[in-house]
């Protein structure tokens, strides 16, 4: 009797092979890399497997730096700046791992990076290329993108002791090494810090990844890969924003004004005000996104499109009397004014969200959607002793602490769309564009969506509609 026939994917390339059982040496290294993970094969045998010379990632090339030359921002197109090419493996420092990519995200960064704004990243990766041996690795031709991942490990350098082969993990984006001393009391601090796929090569929108040990995380058992991939760098910014001390440090009863919230950090803003006995108004753009934050929890909501603010009355003057409006909107909602504001728009909300925080209040802030050349009224920062603190990030205690709370089912995935890797532009130009909702995922080597689920008891006891809530509104 002949062999019984396996069907086996090879997902970024498109193509399906149906080989007899036995004849797996046939299949090539990146396939036999995927079934050896869908089997759950052990650490030995992952060890076993060779790793392919080179693999398929999302790039921008340095020869196209000046390609948007003359462009407004606006106009800048993702979908032609990132290509997916075949690039080489490098070698691995001691204190990295090689993961194979299951899934992974797009974030802004990978926006700003395709569109070479505000500056071509291939600067930082020059930069990182004279520190040392291992950094030079970085400074190439092309730019691998991507500051989020789920997988797998396959091999470990030299000085890795707490993983090993076969271990399924998440990846978070905080590069840091300990060699400067202020790395010792928040690695934020370090002069080297670095954000992983931004700042530094080998990123995790590929089917295999470079990654610092210090930057594996255990993958939340009961998700499935692309549930996992989307978390670490909006969750742990999230947490470090409103939970830590080292930004907001919310306590309970604390009123938080959260703008996007329902985007890919503000959804877990809302997650982490809520689990902490705070008290969120979020802000939103439309009557749906309203209807997802009242259905994760949150009673407080503006719909700013409904409203109609106008904070700046043409290009250099913005309205006091629409800071006064919005300040009005939000105390006729919870009676007072909010004690913090989780501020990442930027220039076109800055200048109200110094307004509307209340006497003493907070204003974090992270990134700048909008603008970065910010505006506001010192007068209502110093006359009512409120404080603007920055926020990038989180260090590993953070970002693993997110993780937990992941893992935990207490906070859970703002995904609401899956790509593949080859649709890595059009995913990047729905950013940009902001045609999307909550985050956006892409497969990897993840053939489908739906894998990867290790305790699906687990998952029930979560819920499936709280896990995959976000996708009911995309």
């Amino acid at each position: 009797m002949a062999p019984p026939q396996r069907c086996i994917l090879a997902p970024a390339r498109k193509c399906t092979q149906f080989l007899p059982e036995g004849k797996l040496q046939l299949m090539s290294e990146m396939q036999q890399i995927l079934e050896a993970i869908q089997n759950h094969a052990s650490s030995d045998e992952i060890v076993g497997l060779k790793l392919p010379e080179s693999y398929r990632a999302a790039v921008v090339r340095k020869d196209e730096v000046d390609m948007w030359e003359g462009y407004a921002s606006e106009d800048k197109d993702p979908r032609k700046s990132l290509h997916i090419d075949e690039v080489p493996l490098p070698e691995i420092a001691p204190d990295e791992a090689v993961i194979a990519v299951m899934a992974s995200s797009i974030n802004f960064n990978t926006v700003w990076t395709s569109i070479f704004e505000p500056l071509s990243t291939f600067l930082f990766l020059e930069r990182l290329g004279r520190e040392s041996v291992w950094g030079k690795r970085h400074d190439l031709p092309y730019h691998i993108v991507g500051s989020d991942a789920s997988g797998v490990i396959l091999r470990t350098g030299s000085a890795v002791r707490n993983w090993k082969p076969g271990d399924r993990v998440t990846i978070h984006c905080n590069y840091v090494d300990d060699q400067d001393p202020k790395a010792h009391d928040d690695s934020m601090l370090a002069d080297n810090q670095r954000i992983w796929g931004f700042e530094t090569n080998f990123g995790g929108l590929a089917e295999l990844a470079v990654v610092k040990a210090n930057q594996l995380m255990p993958k939340p058992a009961h998700l499935t890969w692309e549930e996992a991939a989307v978390n670490a760098l909006c969750n742990s910014t999230s947490y470090r924003m409103i939970v830590s001390p080292h930004a907001a440090g919310m306590k309970q009863g604390d009123a938080v004004l959260v703008w996007g919230a329902t985007g890919g950090i503000g959804g877990y803003a809302i997650q982490y005000v809520l689990n902490g006995g705070g008290i969120p108004v979020g802000v939103v753009s439309s009557e749906n996104k309203a209807q997802l934050l009242r259905e994760m929890g949150c009673e407080y909501v503006i719909n700013r499109k409904e409203k109609g603010y106008k904070f700046w009355k043409d290009e250099h003057t913005q309205d006091e009397s629409e800071w006064r409006r919005l300040g009005k909107d939000i105390r006729e909602l919870i009676g007072r004014d909010v004690d913090i504001v989780f501020e990442h728009p930027g220039r076109q909300t800055f200048g109200a969200s110094v307004f509307v925080a209340a006497r003493g209040g907070t204003i974090v802030t992270c990134a700048a959607t909008s603008g970065y050349m910010i505006e506001y009224d010192n007068r209502h920062l110093w006359m009512k002793l409120k404080r603007i603190v920055a926020s990038h990030f989180a260090n590993y205690k953070e970002a693993w602490a997110a993780n937990q709370l992941i893992a935990e089912g207490k906070i859970q995935p703002m995904l609401s769309k899956v790509f593949t890797l080859e649709e890595t532009g059009e995913a990047a130009y729905q950013i940009h564009k902001n045609m999307h909702e909550g985050k956006l995922g892409v497969l990897c080597l993840a053939p489908t969506e739906g894998l990867g689920i290790d305790d699906p008891e687990f998952r029930a006891k979560v819920g499936e509609d709280k896990i995959t809530l976000a996708r009911k509104y995309a």
